[in-house]
């Protein structure tokens, strides 16, 4: 892998977001992209139970970025964090940073999946929900065919998922089985392979998603912690290759 190609993307990402907690900020316009992609018409009202399309993250008109809640680390989760070194704090470098998305290319997981400023699009099939997400080509399988969560299940990097229509306009999931490799945020907070996430998606209207997602994990954290992430509709995007080996035009654009 040539490290300095995703070095200079996530780092441009970073500043994209603005410091570490800067989830709910408009990011980078990706190459190609313009500003005439933005939807200008008001917004209609949801359709149901659909979830197509390509999202990107946006605040929505008139809300300012909130700094938000922040996690209860259990003793094992507290001397985890400790051990990361993460370059979005400004303690360390990239050099310094012992980030494994940005030293071994490892999958982000979920929820962090999120932090990353790119784009991401739903694809509803018979029997599940496909998330495919243009960071690395990443893709989560959310299956909606009515199947239990796994009492056992294999420990994945973005784990399993298992959802349902808990009305017209909003889609839960619930993901266990993740391995211990990733981090929950950018800053290096811990998780364990007892790890539960529950994400809810609202589309609350033609144009605009909200994510709701809590993680619960006896080992790292105390009580549960939720984040709240922003997304907007773009019907014109597609989305592009992403890879974190950095040997394609994307990466190098960046480091121009």
């Amino acid at each position: 892998m040539r490290r300095g190609s995703i070095v200079s993307v996530l780092a441009i990402a970073a500043a994209a977001l603005g410091a570490s907690w800067a989830l709910h900020a408009q990011p980078a316009r990706p190459p190609g992209r313009g500003s005439g992609d933005v939807t200008t018409t008001p917004a209609g009202p949801a359709p149901k139970r659909d979830l197509t399309g390509v999202w990107t993250m946006r605040n929505p008109a008139g809300m300012t970025r909130r700094r938000p809640e922040a996690p209860a680390p259990t003793p094992w989760g507290l001397a985890k964090f400790k051990e990361a070194k993460d370059s979005n704090g400004g303690s360390y470098t990239l050099d310094q940073t012992n980030d494994p998305v940005i030293t071994k290319c490892f999958p982000p997981g979920v929820p962090r999946v999120y932090y990353h400023p790119f784009p991401f699009e739903v694809v509803h099939t018979p029997k599940s929900t496909l998330l495919l997400y243009e960071y690395d080509h990443l893709v989560r399988r959310v299956y909606t065919d009515g199947r239990p969560l796994p009492e056992d299940p294999d420990l994945l990097w973005m784990g399993t998922s298992v959802g349902r229509w808990e009305d017209d306009t909003t889609l839960v999931a619930d993901t266990v089985g993740f391995n211990e490799k990733t981090w929950l945020d950018r800053v290096g907070h811990a998780h364990s392979d007892q790890l539960k996430v529950h994400e809810r998606f609202h589309r609350v209207d033609r144009d605009h998603m909200q994510i709701d997602v809590t993680m619960t994990d006896p080992k790292a954290l105390t009580k549960p912690w939720s984040l709240t992430f922003y997304y907007e509709l773009r019907p014109k995007w597609e989305l592009g290759e992403l890879s974190c080996s950095g040997d394609n035009p994307t990466f190098t654009a960046f480091e121009r």
